[in-house]
């Protein structure tokens, strides 16, 4: 395996040269790339790094969407023996700056004139970012901003003197050498820079060989942002097993026509993409004419309560839904693997909790998800469900070497050679999540069933306690609310100190466009379809249909539907998750709002 993850990679290269190891979007089609030539171009950028003056422990950034020079970059900084700092293209540039600051980042690759742009803004106030490297867009002549190309000229003219120092480098890095500071969303505060190490990395490159979900004739399609730890477990699974990497062609409505094109094997997403699939398989079946229609509406509505059934821990008893998976779901799920290209393995679903009925719908459908999990903190991987062995609804058992433990209060506490080293700078709060046992403290609460499996139920600190002190999960009711309508986007519950919940809830602009040509209506503008009464039916009966299976006091009492959905960047985060105390901060109005008449009938 070797001592650190560029010795991985380089064994891997070797042991490969001719072999294809990506393939990324290259004018109307495609450009393959073996092994060879990936060594040859990380092994050029850590040359070019070096003649830069970049050196063994300096920080380097990398802001830019996924593409094959983010990790020929990444695997350069690596081979100079730096570190890398990843930043989402998603950032402003005032988060770009906390973060080039807070890492003291000497060099920062950008993918294109609108990254440049963030960068150009803030660098004045940086003395210690002395170079920009930029993908594309490179200006001609601008001081301290070099192209990809001059970068790599550079490091051809310089490892024709300095080959040797530059191996060196790469054989100095040990087990627990610095390998990158990945920094947190931010979502409570300021963001905090968790520090992984080769080791940290080379125990997931173990895990995934241990457990065999990836070889290497595998194909991966990603799309995942690589700044998110999840998409990094992605990554060192390529280097360690040698399967192909398939790059997306940067267009987020384009992910289910690249899968097609491509045709993977391994499909890692976030829970958002397979709601996007569920809720248009949904409308497409649904909305079929006649008999077909019929037919398809009726078994969508026994694979539902076989779901619900499934979720609660019952087996469904229902003679209707073994004929509807016989007549309809069988073809339903050859043609959702068409779709997705018909090579697909498995699914991996991490990032945020998916609902566990989209979760057996899918499983329904012959199509494995499985769902993983774990935190920048923990190198992303800690727990996840093995093909042929899925337990929708849960998260499954810990990858070998992770242990688990469940405090007191419920909450889940991981240790293993995953936990990070600490966070950047920052030894206080370092000491607050990690004892001195080594036990992480994740901020989920959750149990684990009997055959070890892990359930997350919800984040600590999202816990609402009503008026009459009932403590809420939040988090599961959200969950539910999007897998009961594909109009549904995304979904905010609140309720502390209040009598009774509300939720705050946008629509999906795509499904609601459906549905409107679906039903009829020529209007085409987003926010006026959403204060459409007939629109609002259709989201109250979703909320119907999740309060009839919670207790009084889990039930949401008030919805609002906002005119606009949310955005990546502003209330969420890049793996789409709410931002929840933003969004409670800038709807705070609405959410009055929802408790006003209540109030105003109790007073009077």
């Amino acid at each position: 395996m070797g001592r650190n993850v560029y010795d991985l990679f380089r064994t891997t290269a070797a042991a490969r040269p001719d072999a294809l190891a990506a393939r990324h979007p290259a004018g109307n089609g495609w450009r393959d790339v073996t092994w060879g030539e990936v060594a040859r171009t990380a092994e050029r950028v850590a040359a070019g790094l070096a003649a830069l003056d970049v050196r063994p422990g300096d920080r380097v950034a990398i802001l830019s969407h996924t593409r094959v020079e983010w990790t020929a970059a990444d695997l350069g900084v690596i081979g100079a023996g730096a570190v890398t700092v990843p930043i989402y293209q998603s950032n402003l540039a005032s988060d770009c700056e906390y973060i080039l600051r807070d890492a003291g980042c000497v060099l920062a690759f950008a993918e294109d004139e609108a990254q440049l742009a963030k960068l150009r803004a803030v660098r004045g106030r940086l003395p210690g970012l002395r170079t920009i490297v930029a993908f594309e867009d490179a200006p001609a002549g601008e001081a301290g901003i070099l192209s990809w190309e001059t970068l790599l000229a550079r490091g051809d003219a310089w490892l024709g003197q300095h080959a040797a120092a530059l191996d060196e480098r790469g054989h100095a890095l040990g087990p627990e050498s610095l390998l990158t500071i990945i920094y947190t969303s931010g979502t409570t505060g300021p963001p905090k820079g968790a520090m992984l190490t080769h080791d940290c990395m080379l125990y997931e490159a173990e895990a995934v060989r241990r457990i065999g979900i990836v070889d290497p004739a595998d194909v991966v399609y990603l799309f995942l942002p690589l700044a998110h730890v999840f998409a990094k477990v992605v990554e060192v699974a390529w280097l360690s097993t040698g399967c192909v990497l398939a790059y997306w062609r940067r267009d987020p409505k384009r992910i289910v026509e690249d899968v097609a094109e491509i045709r993977p094997t391994i499909f890692p997403a976030v829970p958002r993409i397979f709601e996007k699939i569920h809720a248009r398989v949904v409308e497409d079946v649904a909305a079929a004419p006649g008999v077909a229609g019929r037919l398809g509406r009726w078994a969508l509505a026994k694979e539902h309560a076989a779901a619900r059934a499934a979720a609660d821990g019952r087996a469904p008893f229902d003679p209707g839904w073994a004929l509807a998976r016989a007549l309809v779901f069988r073809q339903l799920g050859r043609r959702l693997a068409a779709r997705l290209g018909g090579r697909l393995r498995f699914a991996i679903s991490g990032g945020a909790p998916l609902a566990p009925e989209i979760a057996w719908f899918f499983h329904h459908a012959g199509l494995e998800v499985c769902e993983g999990y774990g935190l920048t903190e923990t190198s992303g991987a800690s727990t996840v469900n093995l093909p042929g062995q899925v337990k929708p609804g849960t998260v499954g058992p810990p990858v070998p070497g992770t242990e688990i433990r469940i405090a007191d209060d419920g909450e889940v506490l991981l240790r293993g050679r995953g936990v990070m080293r600490g966070y950047w700078r920052r030894e206080a709060e370092t000491r607050e999540v990690i004892d001195a046992d080594g036990w992480f403290r994740t901020g989920d609460i959750g149990c684990l069933d009997a055959d070890g499996c892990l359930r997350i139920t919800d984040r600590k600190k999202d816990i609402i306690v009503t008026a009459g002190g009932k403590n809420v999960a939040p988090q599961n009711i959200e969950t539910a609310l999007k897998s009961a309508s594909p109009l549904v986007s995304q979904v905010v519950v609140h309720g502390d100190a209040q009598k009774y919940l509300t939720a705050l809830v946008t629509l999906d602009p795509d499904a609601l466009a459906a549905w409107a040509r679906a039903h009829g209506v020529a209007e085409r503008d987003h926010a006026a379809l959403t204060r459409r009464a007939d629109v609002r039916t259709e989201v109250e009966r979703a909320v119907e249909a999740v309060n009839r299976d919670l207790p009084s006091h889990e039930r949401v009492c008030r919805i609002d539907v906002l005119d606009h959905d949310f955005e990546v960047g502003d209330q969420l985060t890049p793996t789409m998750k709410v931002k929840r105390k933003l969004c409670i901060a800038r709807y705070r109005d609405r959410f009055e709002a929802m408790y006003a008449e209540d109030r105003s009938r109790a007073a009077s």
